[in-house]
């Protein structure tokens, strides 16, 4: 009996001491995760409480590691009156609008509703307005406390971020990271009443400490001072200055696959997205848009090429200038022949009839093959929603006609991110990496979870990488715009690339998609830059749109990061 009675009271005990753990760990919880809930009810001795909406935060993070909020939740203060209780309408009107702007004649007309007692006045307060309308401490006065969806950096990575917004029935993210990560960002049962003692009786135990697991904040890989130079580049250098349809641009780590920045031209305010007239802004069209990259696909041919070793970068063609394949007549540019030229002058001089050679050279299915390797046709996996998959339809055609346009970026297409994922292979050692815009999400109390890539596939030898990297490390220093842009102590490999629109399923004669990518510096890169411009006015080809914004971002980061010279 003595042990029996023992044994119960060891247990009692043990009960006591997990309920007290329990306690103090969902004291701790409320106190740190839920702190403005009560705050929020201390406000209600003189405010009116409404929505209950809260959800978790998106952080943009700075190279030193420290995160600054992207997307937040604040107050949202709005003023009504209850005309039953108002005496001196004109009185209470003017001594209101000491604080407030409103339409005096409409204050009137609301406090005049006889059987009404609510009508709103003015939305979206301040903290000043709010209290001067406190100290007035009037009858007939009703502040309503909201909380509302709030993006400090105004038009920051709009299309990244998106926004939260209702259809009706939910309010949840509708672009961007607001909607892919809409279950971690979504707060439930904020609003709830279940105390914990109810809980200790409905839940068990461990349900009582990861019922909110998850539940959490998002950090980005989202650099802001880079994201916001990448942005001014685009708006001012390059939408402004050649008056184009759109401007848009990538900043990846080609190794990690983690992106910097990502942004397009024009963007919206997720804080009014609303007034936009034109709901197709809110979309990115670097992860949903599909284009014909024109010559940017080339160094990816003359990749495939060098790695199956069907050429090298001594190998000779003779460049009359045209093709004729399928009764079809396929040109250089400039429609002007070469004559035999090695391989580096087919990516100096971006030459269509060079691309047709080293594609013949290693055979439709070889081609096929290696441009599916690169990731071309698929998705890549990257953490924002509706993405894009590019069409390499025409590689499976019979037709030579296909695979020659194909070999200089015609007739297939491909997302934006599809294709800085494919050249980052070139600079990277070979390898297809994740792009990703999300570093780790947090769970408050719980650890964080951090980004894990996917080993990196090896599509082309680490050799194929190092030598297509010198191949275009020379196109930047002896041929892109004269080979004026080369830096001294700095190396970058890069091409350019310009392609017609597809319009009613034929191409248009006057509209044109400029492309950009470099990488640096060239045998260790760090960055890997996408740039795309849409309808460019004044300027036909990409070397004269893009090599300058580009320059100006490669400058830019090697100072900002500080990069050591690599020559």
């Amino acid at each position: 009996m003595k042990e029996s009675r023992l044994s119960n009271i060891w247990f009692i005990n043990l009960g006591v001491l997990l309920i007290a753990l329990l306690l103090v760990a969902k004291l701790g919880y409320l106190q740190i995760m839920h702190g403005e809930v009560y705050r929020d009810k201390a406000d209600a001795q003189y405010l009116i409480p409404s929505n209950g909406f809260d959800r978790g935060q998106i952080f943009f993070q700075e190279k030193s590691g420290r995160t600054i909020a992207a997307a937040t939740v604040v107050p949202d203060y709005t003023l009504a009156i209850d005309p039953s209780k108002i005496v001196d309408k004109q009185g209470l009107a003017d001594k209101l609008l000491a604080f407030i702007k409103f339409d005096r004649a409409d204050f009137i007309a609301r406090a005049s509703h006889v059987g009404s007692q609510y009508e709103e006045i003015a939305k979206h307060l301040n903290e000043d307005e709010i209290t001067g309308v406190q100290s007035l401490h009037a009858k007939g006065v009703i502040l309503k406390k909201d909380k509302k969806r709030f993006y400090p950096g105004i038009k920051a990575a709009a299309q990244v971020l998106g926004f939260v917004g209702s259809n009706g029935e939910t309010v949840a993210g509708r672009y961007g990271l607001e909607k892919y990560y809409n279950d971690t960002l979504t707060r439930e049962g904020t609003g709830g009443s279940t105390s914990f003692f109810a809980d200790l009786f409905l839940k068990p135990g461990a349900a009582i400490l990861s019922d909110r697991a998850k539940q959490g904040d998002i950090v980005t890989t989202i650099e802001p001072t880079v994201q916001g130079f990448l942005e001014r580049v685009l708006q001012q250098d390059v939408l402004e200055k050649y008056k184009a349809a759109s401007a848009s641009g990538i900043i990846m780590d080609p190794v990690t696959g983690a992106i910097y920045a990502m942004g397009t031209a024009p963007a919206f305010d997720p804080n009014n997205f609303s007034k936009e007239k034109d709901a197709s802004v809110y979309s990115n069209p670097l992860v949903d848009g599909i284009y014909e990259m024109g010559s940017i696909v080339k160094p990816l041919t003359m990749a495939a090429g060098l790695d199956a070793g069907v050429v090298t970068a001594q190998t000779t063609y003779d460049d009359k200038g045209f093709l004729i394949i399928n009764k079809k007549r396929i040109s250089n540019y400039d429609g002007r022949g070469r004559g035999v030229v090695p391989m580096q002058i087919i990516l100096n001089d971006s030459l269509n009839t060079g691309a047709v050679f080293v594609m013949n050279k290693l055979g439709k299915d070889s081609f096929r093959n290696y441009m599916k390797a690169f990731g071309l046709g698929e998705e890549t996996g990257i953490d924002l929603p509706n993405e894009g998959v590019g069409n390499i339809k025409n590689l499976e055609s019979p037709r030579d006609i296909e695979y020659a346009t194909a070999s200089f970026g015609q007739g297939i297409s491909m997302t934006p991110i599809e294709t800085i994922r494919a050249l980052a292979a070139l600079g990277n050692g070979g390898l297809l990496v994740t792009p990703h815009v999300v570093a780790r999400t947090e769970y408050g109390l719980a650890p964080a979870q951090n980004f894990v890539a996917n080993p990196g596939k090896q599509v082309i030898k680490k050799e194929t990488s190092t030598e297509i990297t010198r191949m275009l490390t020379e196109v930047v220093d002896k041929a892109l715009m004269g080979g004026t842009l080369k830096m001294q102590h700095y190396s970058i490999a890069a091409k350019t690339g310009t392609a017609q629109l597809v319009e009613d399923g034929g191409y248009s004669e006057s509209d044109y998609l400029h492309t950009f990518f470099g990488y640096f510096p060239s045998n260790n890169p760090r960055f890997i830059v996408f740039l795309a411009v849409k309808n460019p006015r004044g300027e036909k080809y990409a070397s004269h749109t893009l090599s300058l914004p580009f320059m100006q971002i490669a400058k830019f980061l090697i100072n900002y990061y500080d990069i050591p010279p690599d020559r």
